[in-house]
């Protein structure tokens, strides 16, 4: 089931004081964009954090921490729920998290092939 535009203008509103938040829908779901660095998926409607050190720390101080797949076949995530709703604790959330990613690798430009 895709996840409905409605829920990602949402989390985003939630996250927006984390930094220079953008998203991508990629096959029917979306991934959720902090200062150019892929931070969580949105998947059936809900929110999923790329584990981090500090993004575990922060959510088992504010209840249960639940990892789950976002999509079959995927490494877990941090499953957000009911916390969403708090908007300052998500933006730190966020922040601390894309601060532990690393910068996407550069894209390779295409080289043309010469034909004689």
């Amino acid at each position: 089931m895709a996840s409905d535009r409605s829920f990602v203008d949402y989390v985003c509103d939630q996250i927006n004081a984390a930094g220079s938040i953008t998203f991508k829908k990629m096959f029917g779901e979306y991934a959720i964009y902090c200062d150019s660095k892929i931070v969580a998926l949105i998947c059936d409607n809900q929110l999923f954090i790329k584990p981090t050190t500090s993004g575990r720390a922060m959510i088992g101080e504010f209840g249960k921490l639940v990892e789950a797949a976002p999509y079959p076949g995927a490494k877990p995530y941090l499953l957000i729920d009911s916390q969403l709703d708090d908007q300052a604790w998500m933006a730190r959330l966020i922040r601390s998290s894309a601060a532990e990613l690393p910068l996407p690798k550069p894209r390779k430009k295409k080289s043309k092939k010469e034909t004689t």
